[in-house]
């Protein structure tokens, strides 16, 4: 038993064991900080981790989950987490897991559009996503909305984002014509805005009211007389200038336009009208000329009856004068008398005085009594062609000579202008008046007198007496002849013997002398025996270059 000891050990006592400390070892540092970092990570994705929201689409095309991401300004926001079909399969539910940052953004003022490649007009949008791929873009809207995770997602990007400056406006119109959403706004060919939608009336009547939008500061421009015209597609006109073609722009071209101007009146204080304020509505005109023409605001109505042909004249129409327009046509109407079956076309215009006279020339309240002034002499209203190869027509005024007396009447607030046919139609009633009256003559009993009065001529001029009295004619004129120089040969001694008898009888008055009554009239007598004399001698030479004057006069 002794030999289970260790030698030097006879008492048999067990030694005690000796215990060794063991360092630490730095193989054991990768796990701790791998626990670290692990612990870190995921605190750091525990708290940055933002809500799960759930936004509805028409469509997930160009979607995918875990990918897709959703970006304000380019930046980040979160990630689509899945892509499921809705309860009622009408639509797709995308739920979006966002960040813990974009919390405070998810507000029922927030919207949510997917950014593709979309052609609208002109205008190609989301060309970066064709490598890229589609992603959900937002904007928060403004402040003060309430929490939410729900939203109805846009099918177009917004017009207008929350962040840009600049002011909504509403234009009324009876119809859009190529008018969309994304149409720019121009100001003077700049674009200044865009359209963002319309709404139709209820039941389809009434105006259609178009949103617009105007970026700042051109919304500054806009005064509560702006007046607004559509621009879409290219306008033709032919005119006396000749063809002309006008394109705002090929976006206005493809998907329509609207363009304004600021007005250029002022008030009786010399001071521009009211900025516009938001919200503001206008009427939308379908040209730049109607735009403005509305801007007359001095408008006289007239109206006027023709019984010709009214080809070419439509509402819109210009009225002239003198071939410079004065104002437009707003209505052309047939009518016609139950009664007596006769018809005629009424026309009703506005005079619009503005675009000739200036007020301090003709007083708005004088304007009335100088259009009485004008019919009282000879003023009418008649048709007029424009162009004969379009076959456009107007209503012009003239002065029309010899006119039938005529007086202004009223039809309520509208004057009554007589018409009378021009035109085309006004050389024809010409015409067949002339014919008429042609038609009138006796031209049958005319001509059988004519040809009675040529043989009774014929006869007469075949008669022996004719002949007779052609025979003493031409002696009759060799006579004269000789008379006449026998005249040019007596008449010298008899002017030399009138002027001696003149000579004696001044030497008798000068030795006579005295002044007598017998002295005067013997003076007197020269003197008319001196005219006679002269005369004698203008008869002579006068006789003797026209020696037939004696018979056939001077």
């Amino acid at each position: 038993m002794n030999d289970d000891f260790p030698p030097g050990n006879s008492s048999g006592d067990v030694p005690q064991a000796q215990t060794r400390r063991y360092r630490f070892s730095v193989v054991w540092l990768v796990p701790i900080v791998a626990i670290i970092i692990a612990g870190y990570l995921g605190w750091r994705g525990l708290t940055g981790r933002g809500p799960l929201i759930v936004i509805s689409f028409d469509t997930a095309d160009g979607l995918t989950s875990g990918q897709t991401e959703v970006k304000n300004k380019a930046v980040p926001l979160g990630t689509v987490d899945s892509i499921r079909l809705s309860d009622d399969l009408h639509h797709v539910e995308v739920r979006v897991r966002m960040t813990a940052a974009a919390g405070r953004m998810l507000t029922d003022h927030a919207r949510f559009w997917v950014v593709r490649p979309r052609i609208n007009g002109a205008s190609v949008t989301g060309l970066e996503t064709v490598m890229s791929g589609a992603y959900i873009a937002m904007d928060a809207g403004e402040a003060g909305g309430h929490y939410t995770t729900r939203f109805t997602g846009l099918e177009s990007p917004p017009g207008v984002r929350s962040d840009q400056p600049g002011h909504t406006y509403t234009l009324i119109t009876q119809s859009l014509g190529s008018l969309g959403q994304g149409a720019p706004i121009f100001f003077r060919d700049v674009v200044v805005g865009e359209v963002l939608g319309y709404t139709m009336p209820p039941e389809g009547r009434g105006p259609i009211k178009v949103q617009i939008f105007v970026q700042a500061p051109y919304d500054s421009y806009l005064r509560s007389t702006t007046r607004f015209w559509n621009v879409s597609g290219v306008q033709v006109g032919l005119g006396p200038g000749g063809l002309k073609v006008k394109l705002q722009s090929l976006q206005a071209l493809l998907s329509g336009g609207v363009a304004f101007d600021p007005p250029d009146e002022r008030n009786e204080k010399n001071t521009l009208p009211p900025t516009a304020g938001p919200d503001t509505a206008f009427q939308l005109y379908d040209s730049a000329e109607e735009a403005n023409s509305a801007g007359y605001r001095q408008r006289i109505p007239l109206v006027t009856y023709l019984t010709s042909s009214v080809t070419g004249l439509t509402k819109g129409g210009r009225l002239t004068m003198f071939g410079i327009q004065v104002g437009m046509i707003d209505d052309v109407k047939l009518q016609v008398d139950p009664a007596t079956g006769k018809a005629h076309v009424r026309v009703a215009m506005e005079l619009q005085p503005e675009r000739v006279l200036d007020n301090r020339q003709v007083p708005p309240d004088a304007l009335a009594g100088l259009l009485r002034m004008q019919v009282a002499s000879g003023l009418r209203a008649s048709v007029q062609s424009t162009s004969m190869l379009t076959g456009e027509s107007e209503i012009g005024l003239s002065f029309v000579k010899n006119a039938t007396p005529a007086q202004v009447e009223m039809e309520g607030d509208a004057m009554v202008l007589p018409g009378q046919a021009g035109g085309m139609s006004g050389i024809m009633d010409s015409l067949s008046v002339v014919s008429d009256k042609i038609a009138a003559m006796p031209l049958t009993q005319m001509g059988e007198n004519l040809n009675s009065l040529l043989a009774h001529a014929d006869a007469r001029i075949n008669s022996p007496d004719t002949k007779q009295a052609l025979t003493a004619l031409r002696s009759s004129l060799q006579n004269l002849q000789v008379i006449s120089h026998d005249a040019r040969t007596e008449m010298p001694q008899l002017l030399t013997g009138m002027d001696k008898t003149l000579k004696s009888a001044n030497s008798v008055l000068s030795s006579y002398g005295g002044d007598t009554d017998f002295q005067r009239n013997l003076q007197q007598m020269m003197l008319q025996l001196n005219d006679a004399a002269r005369s004698l001698r203008f008869l002579s030479d006068f006789l003797t270059h026209h020696p037939s004057a004696l018979i056939t006069g001077r």
